[in-house]
């Protein structure tokens, strides 16, 4: 379980150093499945929702699974307008996006 804590994320540094932790997650891991929770961000901008959109390609390269779950309204707009739920599994919470790994699951955070 990754939480990302920013309520707001729109700087370009931490936009930065977000990409590259998620990054080094999935490449210094063992985990192949990963829940990365938005319970906590209101607003991202669309240099963030690149980043994602980088971080779910470099998943699927190195055959980890990605769940977002917990993304708030203005987000799943966004997410929706630009037809996110295409590129994403969506879960509508933590405990949903569990279930769908199953219990045996290793999963990062």
């Amino acid at each position: 379980m990754i939480y990302l804590q920013d309520a707001r994320i729109i700087d370009e540094r931490r936009i930065a150093a977000l990409g590259q932790e998620l990054t080094e997650l999935v490449h210094d891991t063992e985990c192949d499945r990963i829940v990365l929770s938005f319970e906590n961000v209101g607003f991202m901008s669309s240099a963030m929702i690149g980043k994602l959109v980088a971080f779910e390609k470099k998943c699927k390269s190195l055959d980890a699974k990605l769940r977002l779950c917990d993304i708030g309204e203005n987000i799943d707009e966004v997410f929706k307008l630009m037809r996110l739920e295409k590129v994403f599994n969506i879960d509508e919470n933590e405990e949903a996006s569990l279930k769908r790994f199953g219990k045996t699951s290793r999963l990062g955070g």
